[in-house]
């Protein structure tokens, strides 16, 4: 292990059937250290197809949270290998720890091919502030929209079900597009470009910075218009870092879980700003600095302040009232212990469909009345799903417990 390896971190595999939200319980979990090969800790998943937080050695955390030319990386890294009886062997090469921070790495295991071989492996791409740095072009913040005729624009933005993103550049025919549901590609992209040890105003700045990125691109139908049949690229000349199953930063999913409808614009237009960003240390551009972001972060400044020094004093923010693929809105009331109505009878029977796939989640009566019993389900689930567990629910909880309800549900 790397002697200069003086923090920790923590790791978690969540296993699943294949690349259904079904768990895999009783799948066998090996972390190796890619030095050596030496095997630092073991482990089995759960009901819910999960390890528990496993503690590694991870570098100083000075090296992520202060702008600087060290050469040396930031978070440590490690093999991980996952095997379950009648299925694939996966082993990821790559898997991100960052010091004092809880990293999750999904693991989807298809079944096991008769006679044939049941080996895949995955290599993560390096973390977009160690890696190759953006070679983006600049653009203009606010685009043109279709003409009269072609496209069909919506009069407010909506938030998607999912982002096709393809996995290249915008002319390459040969790169695959992947289907993502929108959160989980903010969340992708975020772990891909900041680190999970900044300051939370320099994390919400940024994720801020990405949501409407992604909601322009979306809402002027960029790539659609051009004829091309997805809606933003991983390639960074182009669009943000995106790398198909890496490892998600937990302190980074909770920001984005908080503000994921929300984007950045301007009095007298109606699309979201188009927020370009770079790290602000290789490359440099007009818009947001990520490293200088995080240094007015540790000043004590708050996202907003951030955003207006990047992108003006006169930016605002405003949230999209629409999101596709769940069955009902937020109702913008936390729903806690002693709530009653319709939107607690939701919640319950969502949470009870859930618990058929998830059974550490107890099984609960929808009668509208939010007891004990909802109290400890609402608590389970956000364990499981990696949310602040208040036992209440609140808009983060209400919108993660409605995705994963149409996910299981249509799984079904």
């Amino acid at each position: 292990m790397n002697p200069a390896y003086l923090d920790t971190g923590n790791l978690q595999i969540f296993v699943t059937d294949g690349e259904t939200p079904a768990p895999l319980p009783g799948a066998g979990v090996r972390i190796t250290d890619p030095e050596n090969g030496r095997v630092l800790a073991e482990s089995t998943t759960d009901a819910s197809g999960q390890t528990p937080f496993i503690e590694l050695p991870a570098p100083p955390i000075e090296l992520s949270v202060a702008e600087g030319e060290s050469g040396r990386r930031p978070y440590a890294v490690y093999n991980v290998t996952v095997s379950a009886g009648g299925r694939e062997t996966l082993h990821i090469g790559g898997v991100e720890v960052l010091p004092t921070g809880r990293s999750i790495q999904r693991a989807a295991l298809a079944p096991a091919r008769p006679g044939g071989f049941n080996v895949r492996n995955l290599l993560l791409a390096p973390h977009g502030l160690w890696g190759a740095p953006s070679t983006r072009e600049p653009e203009e913040e606010v685009k043109p929209l279709p003409a009269p005729g072609g496209l069909v624009v919506l009069p407010d933005p909506v938030i998607p079900e999912f982002i096709v993103v393809h996995a290249g550049r915008p002319d390459d025919s040969s790169a695959p597009n992947y289907w993502v549901r929108f959160k989980d590609y903010i969340k992708n992209v975020a772990c891909s470009e900041i680190y999970s040890t900044w300051k939370t105003e320099a994390i919400k700045a940024n994720v801020l910075a990405i949501l409407s990125f992604t909601l322009n691109r979306v809402y002027t139908e960029w790539y659609r218009g051009k004829g091309y049949d997805f809606t933003i690229t991983s390639s960074t000349a182009f669009d943000q870092s995106y790398s198909h199953g890496r490892t998600i930063f937990e302190e980074i999913g909770v920001v984005v879980d908080d503000l994921f409808t929300t984007y950045i614009t301007r009095e007298g237009i109606s699309q979201p700003l188009f927020a370009q960003y770079c790290d602000g240390r290789r490359t440099q551009c007009s818009g947001l600095s990520q490293w200088g972001s995080q240094a007015l972060g540790e000043q004590g400044w708050d996202a907003v302040s951030i955003l207006r020094k990047y992108y003006g004093a006169e930016i605002y923010l405003k949230s999209a009232e629409k999101v596709e693929g769940v069955p009902l809105s937020y109702g913008g009331q936390v729903l806690s212990p002693g709530s009653e109505g319709e939107a607690v009878r939701t919640i319950q029977t969502q949470l009870d469909r859930i618990s058929q796939n998830y059974p550490a989640i107890p099984r609960i009566p929808a009668d509208g009345i939010y007891g004990p019993a909802t109290q400890e389900a609402v608590t389970e689930f956000q364990k499981i799903f990696h949310l602040p567990q208040t036992g209440s629910v609140d808009f983060a909880g209400w919108y993660e417990i409605s995705n994963v309800f149409v996910a299981v549900t249509e799984m079904a």
